[in-house]
């Protein structure tokens, strides 16, 4: 039997067919022996294969091919990853400017991530009703720098309900997946697009604004739109892996169209006399806080961080 995994709890799958039956699904021993070198080797979006063993159980003898993937460091295993969907036509990446704050350099990792494995990303900006004035011309500043490289930036809060309009539309037939650092009120963003869900919504601690984990496993939502939601539990880290120090620079969409015109074609944009990216970041044509999250990125594969 064929079916999409949308639960995953541990060492369990929900799995789903085309007819509507749900499945719990263990994967069958001699699949964890093949080549698969994530701490997951299936995850939410894969389509599988899987018998019955008893009434409404499983075992996982196959995943078929997927579209693509996105991953990130395990957190407890830094020389492995996690799958943390697949098969997707859409990351969103929820951020808050504060309760808690997110970096750019996390935001611009993310990003390079979802460059790197082909996967279209936006940006969502929660919480806007908390924030003051200030704090609110900072977020139309990250709207424009994100939108201005081709990033879609919307800026929500559960409580406005006339700020989901076009995000609603946005999503429509697509496969999703949804993630952000603990705390930036993804469950609660998940209960406004779909009041029925299971998502729960957590309190903000006060150790540092950051926010209680509320998902402890991921799970695909059916959106009325047609859209298929996958959601994560919140992250508080993510190390891009699989990339080449080489090709850095190719999931900066700025800073990749502007080295063609770079003197030298293995310029790292660093030192090298000619650099026109260095060139367009002191005449403000490359944000800084973009260029210096490259850095980050970069100086992390000079040290052997991702070896």
């Amino acid at each position: 039997m064929k079916g999409l995994v949308i639960k995953n709890t541990g060492s369990w799958y929900q799995v789903k067919t085309d007819d509507g039956g749900l499945f719990e699904c263990k994967i069958k021993g001699n699949l964890r022996l093949k080549d698969i070198k994530s701490t997951n080797p299936i995850a939410i979006g894969d389509f599988v294969e899987f018998s019955l063993v008893e009434n409404n159980i499983g075992l996982i003898s196959a995943i078929y091919d997927r579209k693509n993937y996105l991953i990130r460091r395990s957190s407890n295993l830094s020389k492995h990853s996690q799958i943390l969907a697949a098969n997707l036509d859409l990351v969103i990446l929820v951020i808050t400017v504060k309760y808690p704050e997110t970096s750019t350099i996390f935001i611009d990792r993310f990003i390079a991530s979802a460059e790197a494995y082909n996967i279209p990303a936006c940006i969502v900006i929660n919480k806007i009703d908390l924030y003051t004035e200030e704090e609110l011309q900072y977020t139309e500043a990250l709207k424009i720098l994100y939108e201005s490289i081709d990033y879609p930036v919307f800026m929500l809060s559960a409580i406005l309900p006339e700020s989901f309009g076009a995000f609603r539309a946005y999503l429509q037939d697509k496969t999703i997946l949804i993630s952000g650092n603990s705390g930036v009120g993804k469950s609660t963003l998940i209960n406004a697009i779909l009041p029925k869900s299971l998502a729960k919504t957590g309190e903000i601690s006060s150790y540092h604004n950051k926010g209680t984990h509320t998902t402890t496993y991921s799970q695909l939502y059916q959106l009325e739109n047609g859209a298929q939601l996958i959601d994560t539990p919140g992250i508080k880290g993510f190390g891009t892996i699989d990339m080449e120090e080489d090709e850095i620079s190719h999931y900066f969409k700025e800073i990749f169209k502007t080295s063609k015109n770079c003197r030298f074609t293995n310029c790292t944009h660093v030192h090298e006399p000619g650099c026109a990216v260095l060139k367009a970041v002191e005449n403000h044509e490359i944000s800084v806080s973009r260029y210096q999250s490259y850095l980050s990125i970069l100086s992390d594969f000079k040290s052997g961080k991702y070896r």
